[in-house]
């Protein structure tokens, strides 16, 4: 074998996604033991720098060893309890993700569906709650198998209303669209960082309320080996998963540092470059960016004579969908892509494989020359493929977006 060499790939599909520079350097950055005080500092550092990211005063605000993935099971198998009743609004791959994770945990799911390329009114979450009285409403923000981004500013409202905890996975969304967990009464939030936080895949930055904690503090348990004479086990049932229980990662977090697991430190130094990353640049202004080079891809493809997927008042900023044209073999255009211009673009799931491409453009890759490289690569692609459209035009389109913008 030889050492790594991997081809110089532009990630321009739903994600993961190129990072950013400073972000692999981080990751490069020399261990120190998971209980050495320069390790907690950056432990603390880490949670203080995600509260700014969730925008939360949340105090239990830390990072899950896994990928995003993972944050969502550690959310899901520490509330919920054999019987207890979790509603979960689907509007695309993911929403099926949090209901079959709930389901293993034990849940009673329901769930409400509208057609892919749509997302809910809130009097439609609001008469499932009504009727379903859960524990738990878990719901995506943005599906990247869809491009659509769920708006959650009156969810939590409702759920306080009728009791319920609001739960919601942001990993697709954070960074590049608005996500305001305090504000919209959220009780617990997970998310990943590779997408516009522009990290790779591997650790679940989460963010944790009150109205969560109350529940998941009485399945409260310490491990035999640690526990001491003044822990107190919790009077509900044991969390089933000993890997993601809440109660334990947080004493591993919290002050008294009680061993759980080996911390991921090289994970804790990316996903700590990443929020430094946003925040130094600044939430609004990188939401601002998602959302230009956003509307530049997507008035590219229309200039290249390619219909977009969805309901375009719900897109994500930053990714778009785009109907594979009749006549065209999708897969043969994205390994064209791939092995001769070295981009990816993203096929699709379940209703809609083989019928769209996903094209993102998110983290370190929403920049301009990303979006012109993509477009002019497609271009060749699909008029070589026979697709008719005019020369020039997608760039053309993407650039008068740009007209009158700095980034």
């Amino acid at each position: 074998m030889s050492l790594l060499t991997p081809p110089p790939r532009l990630l321009m599909g739903p994600g993961p996604i190129n990072c950013y520079p400073r972000v692999l350097n981080a990751m490069s950055t020399q261990l120190v033991g998971q209980y050495d005080p320069v390790m907690t500092g950056y432990m603390n550092e880490t949670m203080s720098l995600y509260r700014k990211v969730f925008k939360t005063e949340n105090k239990q605000t830390f990072l899950i060893d896994g990928t995003s993935r993972a944050g969502i099971e550690a959310v899901l198998v520490s509330i919920v309890e054999p019987g207890d009743k979790v509603l979960v609004p689907i509007f695309g791959r993911f929403g099926h993700l949090l209901a079959e994770i709930a389901e293993r945990a034990g849940a009673k799911v329901h769930t409400i569906e509208v057609p892919w390329g749509e997302v809910f009114e809130p009097q439609q979450i609001e008469d499932a709650v009504k009727q379903v009285r859960p524990k738990v409403v878990a719901v995506v923000q943005g599906d990247t198998s869809t491009t659509m981004l769920q708006p959650l500013d009156e969810i939590g409202a409702i759920c306080r209303r009728y009791d319920a905890l609001f739960y919601s996975d942001g990993t697709a969304s954070i960074g590049g669209n608005p996500f305001e967990t305090d504000l919209w009464q959220l009780d617990a939030v997970s998310v990943g960082l590779q997408k516009c936080l522009g990290g790779p895949s591997g650790s679940a930055p989460v963010t944790f309320g009150e109205r969560y904690l109350d529940i998941v503090n009485k399945r409260r348990h310490v491990e035999a080996g640690i526990r001491n004479n003044q822990h107190v086990d919790g009077q509900a049932s044991r969390i089933r998963s000993n890997y993601f229980d809440i109660p334990m990662i947080m004493d591993y977090w919290g002050e008294e540092r009680l061993n759980h697991h080996t911390e991921a430190s090289s994970m804790l130094y990316c996903a700590r470059e990443c929020a430094l990353q946003l925040l130094e640049e600044g939430i609004d202004k990188s939401i601002a960016r998602h959302q230009l080079v956003g509307d530049a891809m997507l008035a590219g493809v229309k200039g290249l004579n390619l219909k977009p997927f969805g309901d375009l008042r719900h897109k994500m900023t930053n990714v778009v969908g785009v109907y594979i044209p009749e006549g065209i073999n999708g897969e043969a255009i994205r390994h064209t892509m791939l092995h001769d211009f070295n981009i990816e673009i993203g096929t699709s799931f379940g209703p809609l494989h083989g019928k769209i491409w996903r094209i993102g453009t998110m983290g370190y890759n929403a920049r301009p020359d990303a979006v012109y490289q993509t477009l002019q690569s497609l271009e060749t692609c699909l008029r070589r493929a026979g697709h008719k459209l005019s020369l020039g035009e997608g760039v053309d389109s993407a650039y008068a977006v740009y007209s009158g913008h700095a980034l």
